[in-house]
Order: structure tokens, then sequence, then C-alpha cells
């Protein structure tokens, strides 16, 4: 009886490794690309929703440094409007010392049952040299952000 010799076991390809590291590069890319474009995206809404907000400061601040009260008043909410005159803001503001420098430091908005409002905490350095942290309250009142203190 004649014995058939066996072929010899086929080699492992090489392929296999290669097609998986390919698979793992490409789901790689993938997530990376999707983590940057999420990331973007929720960074676009972030600002979206607190730059009105941080505007409306910048600018209350501006005046306040500027020492332009009839500015800075028409900033503020109708609420306080509504208790305080235009002369008596002026005149509670007028002895305060000037605002050499501001930087905002955090900034929260809040959408509660269709009511928008926020606080920005703002870093005063008066010419003085003085460093005051004040955190000025924010609503949101016919599209527009204002001072609510």
């Amino acid at each position: 009886m004649a014995y058939q010799q066996l072929p010899p076991p086929a080699r492992k390809s090489r392929n296999t490794t290669r097609i998986v590291l390919i698979v793992v590069a490409v789901v790689l890319v993938v997530c990376c690309l999707g983590g940057g474009i999420l990331g973007f995206v929720l960074y676009r809404t972030v600002q979206d929703a607190t730059g009105p907000a941080r505007e409306a400061t910048t600018a209350y601040v501006d005046d306040l440094r500027e020492r332009d009260y009839p500015g800075a008043y028409g900033r503020l909410c109708a609420r306080v409007r509504a208790d305080l005159t235009a002369e008596e803001f002026a005149r509670r503001q007028a002895p305060q010392p000037t605002i050499a420098s501001y930087k905002i430091v955090g900034l929260n908005v809040n959408n509660t049952n269709g009511r928008v409002t926020g606080t920005a905490t703002v870093q005063l350095t008066q010419d003085a040299g003085a460093t005051v942290t004040q955190v000025f309250p924010l609503v949101k009142e016919g599209g527009q952000w204002r001072i609510c203190q």
C-alpha cells in the first residue's frame, strides 16, 4: 500500500494582520474626526448661548468704566429701571472707584421654563489697584440681555 504524502499546511497569510490593522486605523480616524466635529459643534453651541450675555456685560461695564451713566442705565432690566431713576443711578455710581480694567471670569446662562437668566462674574481692577469680584445678574428681555441687579 502506498502512502500518499499530505500537502504541507497552508502558511498563514500576513494579509489578515494587515487587514486588521487597516480596519483599526480606519475606526480610530473616524472616531477622532467624529470627536473633533462633536467638540466643535458643542463649542459653537456654548458660544451662541453665552456670547450675547457676555457682550451685554462687557457693554455695561464699559459704560461704567467710561462713566457713561445714561448708557449703563439703558442696559438695566425694566424692573430695576422702574425702581430707580437715571439720576439716582448716576448719583449712586459717581462716588464709586474708577474701573481701570476688568475681566469676565465666569458666565452662566439658564433657561428655566422659558425664562432665560444668567450671571456674569467680573473681576474689576480699580485705579487704586484693588481688585474686586462682582457678580452681575442677567435677564433676557425682549430678545436682549440686560443687567438686573
